[in-house]
């Protein structure tokens, strides 16, 4: 059974990618910092038809993430990355404003805009996906950062006016969580390919 992990699968890309894993994967798992929230996502998806199974975790408390994934690995086997549906092949949501390549560009259309924790902390997560890239560089893992572009979501308040759907996010990250084993590890893509780093 192909299983997909998702993080913060109860809003947004999150949940928008579940759904979209969901089409071709087994199981999904969503997690959730809110596992009322986690629960009432799972729930519109098993309504939509879908097999979804949501726990409580948090990505920055050590002991939440161990908890989860025991339940995981007991339930499904050794389970899989971020957001997967073949092989273990973890997908880190990043942006380009978190390419050092792409803050220094004078034609990017990012150039202006100046939010120093959130920009270092996707650069942070793109050097999280080169490390573990090269680690596990003899297995058949896959590890890749997505942008998903400008999005819809809350996570901002100029979000709401964001061209982009979590659903067309979702596409991004359903094609690098399905990479054919022929393709690379350790890439930074977008829907329209390579970003720079």
């Amino acid at each position: 059974m192909k299983i997909a992990f998702v993080t913060g699968g109860n809003r947004g890309i999150g949940l928008a990618s579940a759904r979209r894993l969901a089409h071709d994967c087994g199981h999904v798992v969503i997690t959730s910092r809110d596992a009322a929230a986690g629960e009432d996502a799972a729930d519109r998806l098993r309504r939509e038809g879908y097999a979804v199974t949501s726990l409580q975790m948090d990505v920055t408390d050590e002991t939440s993430v161990k908890i989860a994934a025991g339940i995981v690995g007991g339930s499904w086997g050794t389970g899989s990355g971020t957001s997967s549906c073949s092989s273990t092949t973890p997908v880190n949501v990043s942006t380009t404003m978190g390419s050092l390549a792409d803050q220094t560009n004078p034609d990017s259309p990012y150039l202006s805009l100046v939010v120093p924790a959130y920009q270092s902390s996707k650069a942070a997560l793109n050097n999280v996906t080169i490390t573990l890239a090269k680690q596990l560089a003899v297995s058949s893992i896959k590890v890749t950062s997505v942008c998903p572009r400008f999005v819809r979501t809350d996570l901002a308040p100029a979000a709401a006016e964001a061209p982009l759907a979590p659903e067309d996010a979702a596409e991004v990250v359903y094609r690098a969580a399905t990479l054919p084993d022929s393709a690379a590890s350790g890439t930074f893509v977008d829907a329209q390919g390579a970003v720079p780093w």
